[in-house]
């Protein structure tokens, strides 16, 4: 039995692929959630605009902004 993989990707103001970071791997949504929860602030501020989650691969979730502008 393999276990899940939850990652994400992150885009650029212009919807491109960002360079970097790197997202960890997570076993499970929740912990995946949660870790971006805490950094969101420290990726827009590297110049991410939107985060991805991903399952296995495949978008799990529709794209979150990364703003702190209402």
């Amino acid at each position: 039995m393999t276990t899940p993989q939850w990652t994400w990707t992150f885009q650029g103001a212009d919807g491109q692929p960002a360079d970097a970071p790197i997202s960890p791997v997570f076993t499970n949504q929740f912990d995946a959630e949660q870790w971006l929860g805490q950094g969101w602030r420290e990726l827009a501020g590297s110049g991410v605009a939107a985060a991805v989650l991903l399952n296995e691969g495949r978008p799990a979730a529709p794209a979150v902004r990364l703003s702190s502008e209402v």
